[in-house]
C-alpha cells in the first residue's frame, strides 16, 4: 500500500503531497533519505530502505533535473509494489507540465494524481494477467526446443551434412571448421566410436592427414621430432657454462667475556633500571594542525589545463566515434536540449576510470558516477558547453558535498565543554593492525598539549607484547600520565579505570589506545564493542591507512557493521571519524579518502603525513579533489 507520494524542490519547498492516503508516517524517513541519500550523492540507487522501531518502509525517488524538483513515493517494505516507478514518471511528466516557480500550492493536482494512479495499477494488472495466459504457450515451445536440442545431442549432430561433407575431397578449410563446431563432441570431420578409432579421413583445420589412414597421427613422425628435440636441449645445455659451487660461510665463534656495548637495552621502564634517565620534553615546534595549507596559484592553473586537456580527451571519445566532427561541434554551439544517458555514459565511463586510478574502490566510483548520470539526466545543455566539462564540473560539486561532514566536529570546543561539566574527554583509536594507532595517538596528545589541555593516555590495547611500552615511551617523551594495567586484562575495564583516574587527578582528556584487530575477527571486535558500550566515549576515531584501495570499503563497513551487532545497546555507537595515516607515501593516489567517507558517512579528522609528533594536519577537500580529478 503507498504511504505516501511527495513533490518538493532541491531547496526543501514542499509543492504537493497526496493528501487521500491520510498516512501518518513513523520516524521520518524522508528526512533520513535526503540526509543519508540524496545529500550524500548515493541518488543513483534504485531504492533505500528506512528502518526504524515499529516502521520499515522503502523508498523510491526520480528527479526532475531541469526544474530543480524531487518526486518520492513511500510505501511498506513488506508489499512489493510494481506500479511506483511507473506511477512516478507519469506524476513527473504530468506535473511539469503545470509547474509554474511562483505557485507554491497545487490542489487542483489531487484529481489527476487519483486518475494516475488508478491508469498505472490497471496497467500492472494487465500485465499479470498477460503473464498468467502466456506461461503455459511459452512452456510449451520451451519443451519443444528442449526435445529438439536433445535430440540434436544424441545424433551428434546434422547427420545429412557430415556424410556428404565427410567425402573423399575433404580438403575445404572453411568447410571442415564448420563441420567441427556443429558436432558438438570435439571430433573433426567425421564420427569416432567409444574407443577413440576415426571412421572417416581425419582433417584438421582445414588439411587432410593423407600421411595414416587408421591414425589421429603418424607415429614416426613423432619419434624423429623427439629425437630432433632431445639433440637439441643436449646442445644447449652443454653450451651453459659451469657454476662454481659457493663457498661454505663459516660462522665466527662469539668471544663471550668481551663486555657488552650496551650496559641496559630496555629504555621504557626507568624505575626498574637507573633512577637517573633525564627524558628531556619533546618539543618539534608547532602542529601542523594549526597550520592553514595554502593552494599556489601556479598548481591551481596547471590543474586547470590539465583539466580542460582532459576534457579535450574525454569529450573526443564520445563525439568522433557516433556523431562526428561537425556534430558534436554544433551540438557544443548550439546547445542540446536534454542531456540523455547515452549522451553521459562515456564521459562517466572516462571519469570512473580516472578515479580507480587515484585508489578510489571500484564500487564507489560506479555509485558516484550513477548519481551524477542522475543529478545530469534531463538537463539541457548550454550553448558552447562540452559534456565532459559538465560531467566533471557535476562530479567536483559531488566530490565537495561527500567529504565536507555533515556535522561540525571540533575537538577542541568539546573539550572545553566537557571540562565545564567536570568530566574528561575521552577518545578511543580503533583499527586493524599495523595502521599506526599508538603513533598517530601521541600526535594527537601533543596537538593537545600545545593547547594547552591536560591528556593522559590509556593503554587498552593488552593483546599485543610490546604495546604497553611503546605507549609508555610516548608519554615520557611528552612527560604526560598513563594508566596502565599490563597485558592479559580486559580493555573495557581498564579503559573504565583510567577514566575514573583522570576525573581525579584533573586530565580534561584520555586518549584510549586499543589493539589492532582485523575486521573479521569476531572475538577482539566483541571485546572493542564491550569497551565502547561500557564507557561511552565521545568520540570514536578510525585509524586507516591511505594506502588501501577496496580494502577500505570493507574494513569501514564491517567495523561499523560487528559494532552494531555486538552491542546489547538499541541505539548502538559507530565510528564518528576517521584519522587517516602514512599520507605522505601516496602522491595523488588519494582515493582511500574518499572511499573511507563516502562508505561510513563519517568525515576525515586527521592526517598523518609523516614520523614526528608535528606531522597531523587537517584534510585538505580541494587539493584532494584537484588530485582527484587532474
Amino acid at each position: 500500500m503507498l504511504e505516501q507520494l511527495l513533490i518538493f524542490t532541491r531547496g526543501g519547498l514542499i509543492l504537493w503531497t497526496c493528501n487521500e492516503l491520510g498516512n501518518a508516517l513513523k520516524g521520518s524517513p524522508i528526512d533520513t533519505l535526503i540526509r543519508s541519500c540524496l545529500l550524500e550523492e548515493r541518488s543513483g540507487a534504485a531504492s533505500y530502505n528506512y528502518d526504524a522501531p515499529g516502521a520499515a518502509y522503502t523508498l523510491k525517488w526520480t528527479f526532475h533535473n531541469e526544474l530543480n524538483l524531487v518526486f518520492v513515493a513511500v510505501y511498506q517494505k513488506i508489499f512489493h509494489l510494481l506500479y511506483v516507478d511507473d506511477l512516478l514518471a507519469m506524476v513527473k511528466r504530468e506535473f511539469s507540465e503545470i509547474y509554474d516557480s511562483k505557485k507554491m500550492v497545487y490542489n487542483d493536482f489531487d484529481e489527476k494524481f487519483r486518475q494516475l494512479r488508478k491508469e498505472a495499477e490497471a496497467r500492472v494488472e494487465d500485465m499479470k494477467k498477460s503473464n498468467q495466459v502466456a506461461k503455459p504457450v511459452s512452456n510449451n515451445n520451451l519443451s519443444k526446443k528442449q526435445g529438439k536440442v536433445q535430440k540434436i545431442g544424441l545424433t551428434g549432430g546434422d547427420n545429412k551434412k557430415s556424410s556428404s561433407d565427410s567425402g573423399s575431397d575433404g580438403g575445404d578449410g572453411e568447410k571442415s571448421k564448420g563441420r567441427k563446431s556443429e558436432n558438438g563432441n570435439g571430433l573433426a570431420n567425421g564420427n569416432r566410436d567409444g574407443y577413440g578409432k576415426s571412421t572417416a579421413k581425419g582433417s584438421t583445420n582445414g588439411k587432410e592427414n593423407e600421411s595414416s589412414n587408421n591414425g589421429a597421427f603418424d607415429v614416426n613422425k613423432l619419434q624423429k621430432l623427439r629425437a630432433q628435440g632431445s639433440k637439441k636441449t643436449n646442445a644447449v645445455v652443454n653450451k651453459v657454462p659451469k657454476v662454481e659451487p659457493k663457498k661454505k660461510i663459516t660462522k665466527k665463534n662469539r668471544v663471550w667475556d668481551e663486555a657488552p656495548v650496551e650496559s641496559k637495552l630496555d629504555f621504557t621502564d626507568p624505575v626498574n633500571g637507573d633512577e637517573n634517565i633525564v627524558v628531556v620534553a619533546a618539543n618539534e615546534g608547532e602542529s601542523m594542525m594549526d597550520k592553514e595549507e595554502i593552494l599556489s596559484s601556479d598548481s591551481d592553473s596547471d590543474d586547470s589545463e590539465d583539466e580542460d586537456n582532459e576534457d579535450g580527451k574525454m569529450d573526443k571519445k564520445p563525439d568522433t566515434k557516433k556523431k562526428g566532427w561537425f556534430s558534436s561541434m554544433f551540438q557544443s554551439i548550439a546547445g542540446k536540449a536534454n542531456l540523455e544517458k547515452a549522451d553521459l555514459e562515456p564521459a562517466l565511463k572516462a571519469l570512473k576510470d580516472k578515479l580507480m586510478t587515484k585508489n578510489v574502490a571500484e564500487e564507489i566510483a560506479e555509485k558516484l558516477c550513477e548519481s551524477v548520470a542522475a543529478s545530469l539526466e534531463g538537463k539541457k545543455l548550454g550553448s558552447f558547453t562540452r559534456i565532459s566539462s559538465t560531467v566533471q564540473a557535476a562530479m567536483e560539486e559531488a566530490l565537495v558535498r561527500i567529504l565536507t561532514p555533515r556535522r561540525s566536529i571540533d575537538i577542541l570546543r568539546d573539550v572545553h565543554a566537557a571540562k565545564e561539566q567536570s568530566k574528561p574527554y575521552v577518545v578511543v583509536f580503533v583499527g586493524v593492525n599495523g595502521v599506526g594507532k599508538s603513533t598517530n595517538l601521541a600526535k594527537v596528545a601533543y596537538w593537545l598539549q600545545q593547547h594547552n589541555i591536560n591528556v593522559m593516555m590509556a593503554a587498552c590495547d593488552t593483546f599485543r607484547s610490546g604495546a604497553v611500552e611503546q605507549l609508555r615511551t610516548h608519554a615520557r617523551r611528552l612527560q604526560i600520565p598513563i594508566f596502565e594495567k599490563g597485558y592479559e586484562k580486559d580493555p573495557a575495564i581498564v579503559a573504565k579505570e583510567a577514566i575514573q583516574e583522570a576525573s581525579r587527578n584533573g586530565s580534561d582528556v584520555v586518549l584510549v589506545d586499543t589493539a589492532g584487530r582485523m575486521q573479521d575477527n569476531e572475538p577482539l571486535m566483541r571485546a572493542l564493542s564491550k569497551l565502547v558500550y561500557v564507557n561511552s566515549p565521545d568520540l570514536v576515531l578510525f585509524v586507516g591507512e591511505a594506502l588501501v584501495g577496496n580494502d577500505a570499503v570493507d574494513q569501514l563497513s564491517k567495523f561499523n557493521q560487528k559494532l552494531a551487532d555486538l552491542s546489547p545497546s538499541p541505539n548502538p555507537r559507530l565510528i564518528d571519524g576517521i584519522l587517516l595515516t602514512k599520507f605522505d607515501t601516496i602522491d595523488d593516489k588519494v582515493g582511500a579518502a574518499l572511499s573511507m567517507v563516502y562508505i561510513s558517512g563519517s568525515p576525515v579528522m586527521f592526517v598523518g603525513c609523516g614520523q614526528s609528533y608535528t606531522d597531523l594536519k587537517k584534510l585538505n577537500v580541494k587539493s584532494i579533489i584537484k588530485a582527484l580529478l587532474k
